[in-house]
């Protein structure tokens, strides 16, 4: 992808899977950044993921330590439904949530509109649930004796011993909704609100066409949008690998 974003001519050989100096050039970065404005782009996709991962981490520490701290009537019910929402493709929901979201909310071309159907992610809360129940009760219950309130205990005590799995539901969530393109091209019709992943689509299927090497500046806006997950994974690569090991073994 790197190399056919620097490629100024389109290079389909095996010759074309080398950076050869005579066909590199930085100009696919400049056409594509001319056309969908990549900074904009950059700047709507961090706001929808940034919406997403914040409500998120919000929902499911409330959640997860309802779920595992709490005791409450239907409890077990309400477990088996956030396992049940994992069984479900988005995309049987995604024509009711568009009517709801754009026909009841109106929240088309909204923000709101495009981080509202991923504001709770069950993954997140069977992640903040699994910690929690790792905790000794007895120190929720010391608290409790000494007056504190839930939301207390949950802000002062309960966060700062689930840390990691604030780190860990953090970084599985910011993929999703970074790579998102169904969603944001349904809800977004005005072009200063796309995501860059809508918006290379659309270079892709107008603009494009008409420069001199339009793979080319497809793929220079792919490696823009794919730059900030990749530098992600590699400063937090050690949290990556205990979170897909751990989510082998827990259960």
């Amino acid at each position: 992808m790197v190399i056919g974003a620097l490629q100024r001519e389109r290079d389909t050989s095996l010759w074309g899977l080398l950076p050869l100096p005579g066909n590199l050039t930085l100009d696919n970065f400049t056409e594509v950044n001319e056309s969908i404005n990549l900074l904009r782009s950059l700047g709507n996709s961090l706001i929808m993921t940034a919406g997403v991962v914040g409500c998120t981490l919000v929902f499911g520490l409330l959640v997860g330590y309802a779920l595992s701290i709490l005791q409450f009537r239907g409890q077990g019910l309400v477990f088996a439904l956030v396992l049940l929402v994992q069984a479900i493709p988005f995309q049987l929901l995604m024509i009711p949530l568009y009517v709801m979201v754009v026909r009841y909310f109106n929240l088309a071309d909204n923000y709101i509109g495009m981080i509202l159907p991923f504001a709770i992610n069950s993954v997140a809360v069977l992640i903040f649930r699994q910690y929690f129940l790792q905790i000794p009760k007895e120190i929720f219950d010391a608290a409790r004796i000494d007056g504190a309130s839930e939301m207390r205990i949950l802000r002062s005590i309960a966060v700062p011993l689930v840390r990691p799995a604030v780190l860990t539901a953090m970084l599985v969530t910011f993929i999703g909704p970074w790579n998102e393109f169904l969603w944001p091209f349904l809800v977004t019709k005005n072009a200063d609100l796309q995501t860059l992943a809508v918006s290379l689509a659309n270079f892709s299927q107008s603009n494009g066409t008409f420069l001199a090497n339009p793979m080319g500046a497809v793929l220079a806006g792919a490696c823009v949008l794919a730059v900030p997950v990749v530098v992600l994974f590699l400063v937090f690569q050690r949290h990556f690998t205990s979170a897909n090991l751990g989510s082998a073994v827990k259960g």
